[in-house]
Formats: structure tokens, sequence, C-alpha cells
């Protein structure tokens, strides 16, 4: 127990120095600064080259979605989610000690290139999100949580990261065995996460942009506009266009949904209006709503065996 004790204690002091250091040192491989300046250069572009021309430049849950940039990036982390992980990965650890396995390395790809690294990196991480999106819009108590996501009712670059803190453990959750059976642990993973970040505020940001040929490869705005829709269509009662990063799996596994331009459509989901606005609700409302559920199943049940 005190060995976890102390995995928590540094786990919170470390972090918290870890951010200190990012804010005060600027350098070449700094999340902080990165994430300001890509930031700011997609909402240039949508200033300078909006789509809808109409959509104010501070638009509708601007503030909130840049708060929930800095809360998803870094104070979740912060307040508990680097504790939780690192407990979690000494759990795990442990577990596989009790059969005298020391890691789960079945592929080690550390002798390759870089470059290769990084590309398998890239690809089998983003092909594991496309199917972790997809399940949180088929099962129920999954797309609670999403919902956060999908209360965006103007599309801007800061929207990618309204989304609820639980997705972050779902996402990492599933991610965390496949990638360490890789072995995959180089410290230039940045240039992916940075680059993933770039294409997903692209992808949210009011430009009109399809990349042309590319656009079958990678995610953009006119394809992910459709993801955002309100109105399903009947071919696709759980949501389309799941890529996040790359649109190539949407292609592959057809569940690609581009009809016409989705520039004005309305965005959102059944039941939206009375989605709360404010940070602390929407923390608080997936699992209030999952509660209300399982209660409303339990009378249920309890009827049918009167």
């Amino acid at each position: 127990m005190d060995k976890y004790l102390k995995i928590i204690q540094d786990s919170f002091t470390g972090y918290f120095n870890y951010l200190v250091q990012e804010i005060t040192n600027p350098s070449w491989t700094n999340y902080f600064y990165w994430l300001i300046a890509i930031s700011l250069f997609v909402w240039i572009l949508e200033i300078v080259v909006p789509w809808r021309k109409n959509q104010a430049i501070f638009r509708k849950g601007f503030w909130l979605d840049s708060f929930y940039i800095l809360f998803n990036f870094f104070l979740f982390s912060l307040v508990g989610y680097n504790a939780i992980s690192n407990i979690g990965v000494a759990l795990f650890n442990d577990f596989l000690g009790l059969f005298g396995i020391k890691n789960i390395v079945a592929i080690n790809i550390q002798d390759l290139p870089i470059w290769t690294q990084l590309l398998i990196m890239f690809i089998i991480a983003d092909f594991i999100q496309w199917n972790v999106h997809r399940q949180l819009h088929k099962k129920s108590w999954l797309w609670e949580f999403h919902k956060v996501h999908h209360s965006v009712k103007e599309m801007g670059f800061a929207a990618q990261f309204r989304f609820h803190f639980m997705e972050t453990i779902i996402y990492k959750s599933a991610q965390y065995i496949p990638l360490a059976m890789i072995g995959f642990g180089i410290k230039e993973f940045f240039i992916v996460h940075m680059f993933s970040v770039l294409v997903g505020h692209l992808n949210h940001a009011n430009v009109g942009w399809n990349y042309g040929v590319l656009g079958y490869i990678f995610n953009n705005p006119k394809m992910h506009i459709w993801h955002h829709s309100k109105k399903l269509p009947d071919a696709f009662p759980y949501g389309m266009n799941f890529g996040l990063s790359l649109s190539i799996w949407d292609y592959l596994f057809k569940t690609a949904y581009i009809p016409k331009s989705g520039k004005n459509i309305e965005l959102g989901f059944e039941g939206d209006e009375i989605f709360p606005r404010k940070f602390k609700d929407q923390m608080v409302f997936p699992f209030k709503n999952q509660h209300k559920e399982l209660k409303n199943k339990r009378i249920k049940n309890d009827h049918r065996t009167v």
C-alpha cells in the first residue's frame, strides 16, 4: 500500500513541477506553447478564410471550449488523472508479475528508424481511437459522456477539446495494451501528438476545406461537420464519419457520409435543448443521467417480479 501511496504523491508533485517547467521554460518540445501556437494559427485561419461568414469570431461556446482545451490538455492530469494512470500501470505490471511476466512487448520496434516508429504509432493509435469513437456512439452509457462533445452548436477550432474527462480514461485504457505490446516508447511521440492536435483543430474549424484527394486519407472540416449533424440519416442511426485524424477507416468500413455541403446544417443531438451549458454541470450530467437510467431499470424489474 505504501508503494501506491508514494506513486500518488509523486504523480501530483511530479506533474505540478512538469507543468510549471512547461510554462516557465519554453522549448521546441513544449506542449503548452505549441498548443497555444496551433490554436492561434487555426483561429486566425477561421478569421481570414471563414467558411460560415456570418458566424461570429467569438462563436457560441468559444470561451467554454477554450477552458476545455486547458482542462483536458493539462488540468485534468494535475487534479488526478496522472496519479490514476500511474497507479493503473503499476497495478497492471504487478498483476503480470504474479505470472512472472515483466512486460508484454510482443513486437519490438525500437530498432526501426524513428520516422517508421512514429508512423506505426500514429496509424495504430488512430485506428484504436476510431473504434472507440464508434462505441461512444453505439453504447448508450458511453454516449452519455460523449454528448458533451456533441453539445457544440457552432463549430470552431476549440470544439475539438470539448469532451468529458471520462473519454480520456476510456481512450487511454483502450490504447495502453496494444501500444505496450509493440514496445513503443520514443520521446518523439510529441510530433505525432501535436500533429493530431492540428488535424483535430482543423476538423472542427470554421474553414471549408476537404483537402482534395487527401480527404480520403485525412479527416477534414467538410467531412467532420456531418459527424456533428443533429439529424442522422436512417442508414447511420448511431452516427458516421468517426475518424479522428484519418478518414480512411470510414471509407474502408463504409461509415463515411458526405451527401452535400454541410456548411449550414444544424449541429447537436436530439434533446440537446435541455443539455447544460456550464462546465461543472456538463461534467456531472452524464453520471446523473446514468443514475436515473439505472433507477428506472430497477423500477421496471421490480414491477416484472411482482
